[in-house]
């Protein structure tokens, strides 16, 4: 699939552009996000009851949630509890 303006795939550019490393952390983050939207949606809990449940105002859920902010782990940690659910340190699959 050779689709992209500079003649190759995302994958290439993105190889190019970043680090290995700098890539893993996106694709946490990315991963992190998604199970916060997908605990959230499954409790049926609103950003703004979510703001009750943890003390994190709705804002930073809706930036966290869209990816435009890096909270800080608290911040994670606060918004995660109330939807039953917390981070873990595992293995990197190699």
């Amino acid at each position: 699939m050779n689709n992209s303006a500079f003649g190759g795939t995302w994958e290439e550019l993105e190889k190019e552009l970043f680090t290995p490393e700098e890539i893993a952390a996106s694709n946490l983050r990315v991963a992190l996000i998604g199970e916060l939207i997908k605990a959230r949606q499954e409790k049926g809990i609103s950003q703004k009851r979510l703001e009750e449940l943890s003390g994190v105002k709705q804002p930073i859920i809706a930036r966290m949630e869209k990816g435009s902010t890096s909270p800080q782990i608290d911040t994670v940690l606060k918004v995660l509890a109330p939807l039953g659910k917390t981070l873990a340190i595992v293995p990197l699959d190699k």
